[in-house]
């Protein structure tokens, strides 16, 4: 692999106007049908396989008018203090508000509050309830316009009114920490190579990466529902890998150029060595997303297919573009160790001394135990929040309390109790029964003498008279266990109704599809981690020739990840610097966090792993010894990664300004968890274990290492090459 990549690495140093024309016109293509496409909405919701799922399709089914996916508001109305929303100018108001609403083109139907029975017992609060014949990504911005106008006018009138629902739902936004991200990334470039020119190509290169990701995601966006998180997700990677790969491949070349070779032959050995590293650390960052498709939840499959695509777009650049932009830079980019004059180039150099990466790597090596317990219990002690993890989908009680959303939820938990936020709905399939009516009513007696009920609505049957619906309303919030629990109650009733009616008792709502979902995903936990863990390591038993080694490296990311997952429930579930954090509403982590965190922190964590140990490998396998392979690899990668990793943890960081909480939450996640992994598994327990270990560490069966394709990570194919001519070739460039 080394040499093919060492010849593509040259040809497009040479090809450079070519190479940047394709690029380029990728670039225009995507925005030209990303700019002809309709935008991105809500991506429609559906968890193949689970009860919830089961009975939205029946509703479907047997209530075809019911629009079941249809978008709903709710427009709340509180009334001011010492007066009630019966009062007659306070009724007039309100049915001026229903009228209006309902002149609506995309609107089903909208309950007025004193025909349902919709005022709180108090007389204080009022909500209506408005349904629309569309899903919230279709729904068109003049039917929201009329909502909040709507609603405008009853708060002139002097009450207070807000909308909950997800008719009002939007495309989260990141804030402007985003920028502060790529701001403290390009920083930390311009101070890795000493030169503004050097630390620019890899924020092009991984700009330009994400803008054709992100771009051909909205292009396809309508086509493939994909959701606007989707292209967040995408970019959060794309940036954040884009940035790394170019950088680990203009340092080599840098270091190349520094050993006295021609700059067409750096390149080329740059894209040869650190490409072949970049190759590896793309694919593992591949697997790790494309397999969250064995999850089985369509929209986290979309998610990691398209940040997958992003990531092959990064790798594809830092293997093409990268060296194209070096031979159009020419000589402003320069070797290792020389500054532009700008940063204080051209001054009398002092004397050689070992670089802090040769120092750190030195001192684990005289006490690698010691490095290691104080590593592993670290560690260790931030996983320890990890055990109390509470899962669940946010609602509108996670919504910032500025938003409108948040409001509406807060008078209806004041005025209807916690539970009316979340309720439930019963579905009965009858068809199969002697007395669908008699099966109705038991199901509906049954429930009510359920712990946790507060209202239980009667049965609503549909035109055949074989199916009907039944609402709950829970004690208790939707996100709360103890409505967790009433769901799996009414689930276990249903076992008994069926066996004494033959009618089938199915629970949904957004309330019993979040507890399905976290179910779901807590399943195929262990099922996904095998998987990607199990590909990864075959994969780095190629790369390394190792058995140990990949060992290692998988164990190390189960202690990074379990640390990042402590973490993740202190601050989101206990509120440890929730403030600091903007995180104005604590409550259970979003249930796709684990799984999500195991796959992109996999990815990542795999990424730190090849770059540092290859370099360690490369200097044991041209005759070094193992514990001096370990420091030659921190002299030569330690700088690197470590500028790698600030940069990632900053792109990170920077969608912890998101307005979304599930953004928020993935943004730190994986920020804390870059640092975890980057700063003590892989600077402090790698080199640790590899000391420890020492020759072992490199060991594979005689059998097994026939049997694995030689992938020439190292580069030792390149050591044969002669550099004849190189010089000449350079001159006439010059």
């Amino acid at each position: 692999m080394a040499t093919f990549l060492y010849k593509l690495g040259r040809l497009a140093f040479r090809r450079r106007h070519f190479v940047a024309l394709i690029w380029v016109a990728l670039l225009t293509l995507a925005g030209v049908g990303a700019a002809s496409a309709p935008a991105a909405g809500n991506s429609s919701f559906s968890i193949p396989g689970t009860e919830a799922q089961k009975a939205f399709d029946l509703l479907e089914q047997r209530f075809p008018g019911m629009s079941a996916d249809g978008a709903t508001a709710r427009v709340v109305f509180k009334a001011p203090d010492g007066e009630k929303m019966t009062d007659a100018a306070h009724k007039a108001t309100v049915e001026k508000t229903v009228k209006e609403l309902s002149d609506g083109s995309e609107v089903a139907s909208v309950a007025d509050p004193y025909e349902g029975n919709a005022v709180s017992k108090d007389g204080s609060i009022a909500y209506a309830s408005v349904s629309y014949k569309v899903s919230g990504m279709e729904l068109e911005d003049s039917s929201r316009d009329a909502l909040e106008t709507a609603a405008d006018e009853a708060r002139d009138a002097g009450l207070t009114v807000e909308i909950g629902g997800d008719a009002l739902q939007t495309t989260p936004e990141t804030g402007a920490t985003e920028i502060i991200g790529i701001a403290i990334a390009a920083v930390v470039l311009v101070i890795t190579f000493g030169s503004l020119l050097a630390a620019g190509l890899p924020l092009l290169t991984a700009i330009i990466g994400v803008g054709i990701g992100v771009s051909t995601i909205a292009a396809l966006a309508a086509a493939l529902d994909l959701g606007s998180t989707t292209s967040t997700l995408a970019s959060m990677i794309g940036l954040a890998v884009g940035i790394d790969y170019a950088l680990f491949i203009v340092s080599r070349y840098r270091a190349e150029l520094a050993e006295g070779r021609s700059r067409e032959d750096a390149a080329g050995r740059a894209v040869g060595t650190a490409g072949s590293a970049v190759v590896f650390a793309g694919l593992t960052v591949v697997i790790a997303l494309v397999g969250l498709s064995v999850v089985n939840i369509p929209m986290l499959t979309k998610m990691g297919v398209a940040a997958a695509g992003t990531v092959v777009i990064a790798v594809l650049i830092a293997l093409t573009m990268i060296p194209a932009l070096l031979g159009f830079a020419g000589r402003r980019v320069r070797p290792a160790g020389e500054k532009s004059k700008l940063l204080g180039g051209g001054r009398a150099k002092s004397a050689a001394k070992p670089n802090m990466g040769t120092r750190w790597a030195s001192f684990v090596v005289r006490r690698p135990v010691a490095v290691l317990l104080l590593g592993v219990l670290g560690l260790g002690a931030a996983a320890v929040p990890a055990a109390s993890l509470e899962l669940g989908l946010p609602d509108d009680g996670a919504q910032p309390t500025s938003t409108t959303q948040r409001k509406a939820y807060d008078l209806l938990s004041e005025g209807f109790g916690p539970g009316f936020n979340g309720p439930l709905m019963i579905v009965v399939d009858a068809k199969g029964s002697d007395d669908a009516k008699a099966a109705f009513t038991e199901v509906g007696d049954e429930i009510k003498g359920l712990k946790n009920v507060v209202t239980v609505t009667p049965a609503a049957p549909n035109k055949a008279g074989d199916t009907a619906t039944i609402t709950v309303i829970p004690d208790s919030k939707p996100s709360s266990a103890s409505t967790e629990e009433l769901v799996h109650a009414i689930r276990d009733k249903g076992s008994d109704i069926k066996a004494s009616t033959d009618a089938e008792v199915l629970v949904t709502g957004s309330t019993a599809m979040n507890i399905d979902v976290s179910q779901k995903l807590n399943d195929a936990l262990i099922p996904y981690l095998i998987l990607v863990v199990g590909l990864a390591f075959l994969l780095l038993i190629v790369v390394f020739r190792s058995i140990l080694v990949p060992l290692k490296a998988a164990l190390g990311f189960l202690l990074s990840v379990m640390a990042a997952l402590g973490a993740v429930v202190a601050v989101f579930q206990w509120g440890w610097l929730s403030g600091l954090m903007g995180v104005e509403e604590t409550g259970p982590v979003m249930s796709m966090m684990p799984i999500f965190m195991v796959g992109v922190v996999f990815g990542l964590a795999m990424d730190y792993e090849v770059f540092l140990v290859t370099r360690m490998r490369e200097a044991y396998v041209h005759g070094e010894k193992p514990s001096q392979a370990v420091v030659t690899g921190f002299r030569h990668g330690a700088r690197v990664v470590t500028a790698a990793a600030v940069i990632m943890m900053a792109v990170f960081a920077g969608f912890i300004g998101s307005s979304e909480s599930m953004i928020k939450m993935i943004g730190f996640g994986l920020a804390i968890a870059v640092f975890f992994d980057a700063f003590i598994v892989r600077m402090a327990i790698v080199p640790a274990v590899l000391a420890l270990l020492g020759k072992r560490a490199w060991w594979l069966p005689k059998w097994l290492d026939r049997a694995l394709p030689n992938v020439d990570v190292e580069g030792e194919g390149l050591r044969t090459r002669s550099d004849a001519g190189d010089e000449d070739r350079e001159l006439v460039r010059a």
